[in-house]
């Protein structure tokens, strides 16, 4: 099996139409954005285009570090896999994430983490972002 992650190809492409978000949260069977772990926001509309916040896979992933029951694995490559069992909503993680890639889902009380799956890519239709294989990159 091999090892995954995200990458934003070209910021300058993306226009805003949250497709990636609609797609991720999708796989959770519902409709909306409210469970999605890929994050689309305007740092000035189109003019100025906007920011894609998703799960880098770091090598070293500070919130897998900062997870005080070890819910967060690191994954061989980098990036974190989630023990739901494990999380018990301290929001470490959260705060641990330098690119504030990690969410919340309130109704489920549980960590929102990418799972490196590709669906965004796979409906981004302006190729902002794909799933690589992390032996290619590294």
């Amino acid at each position: 099996m091999s090892t995954h992650r995200l990458a934003v190809i070209d910021m300058d492409r993306c226009v805003g139409c949250q497709s990636c978000m609609f797609a991720c949260n999708r796989r959770h069977g519902s409709g909306g954005l409210a469970r999605t772990a890929i994050h689309i926001s305007s740092v000035g509309g189109i003019e100025r285009g906007f920011s894609v916040r998703v799960c880098r896979a770091c090598r070293d992933p500070p919130c897998a570090d900062a997870c005080p029951n070890t819910a967060l694995l690191k994954r061989e490559g980098g990036g974190v896999k989630l023990n739901p069992k494990l999380c018990t909503g301290c929001k470490s993680c959260i705060d641990a994430c330098l690119i504030q890639a990690v969410s919340w889902d309130t109704e489920k009380n549980l960590l929102i983490i990418c799972i490196y799956c590709g669906i965004c890519a796979k409906y981004c239709p302006y190729q902002v972002i794909e799933l690589q294989d992390i032996k290619t990159v590294i």
